[in-house]
């Protein structure tokens, strides 16, 4: 199975963000820089919308991911809902 990553820029935006994914992917690890944060997961990692709503107690457009966004790594599977990132089919 081969890793899977996303890395966003470490601020007060993606706090919540970087804590959504963590707690919806406990296989995944954290990796913090002073200025990024880069989250790797085995063969499969997903970012969902409604819990980032749930930590930023508003509405979020998965789009929004882009703004602080450096890199990521997988094949992308993108719905309204869910952003998944994964190498396997």
């Amino acid at each position: 199975m081969s890793t899977v990553f996303i890395a966003f820029q470490a601020n007060e935006d993606t706090r919540p963000i970087i804590e959504a994914i963590a707690e919806d992917n406990p296989h995944a690890r954290l990796n913090e820089a002073p200025a990024m944060v880069k989250i790797d997961a085995e063969g499969r990692l997903t970012v969902r919308r409604s819990s980032i709503e749930e930590r930023l107690g508003r509405d979020f457009d998965l789009q929004e991911l882009h703004v602080n966004l450096i890199s990521l790594s997988g094949h992308i599977d993108e719905t309204d809902d869910e952003f998944t990132l994964s190498w396997n089919a």
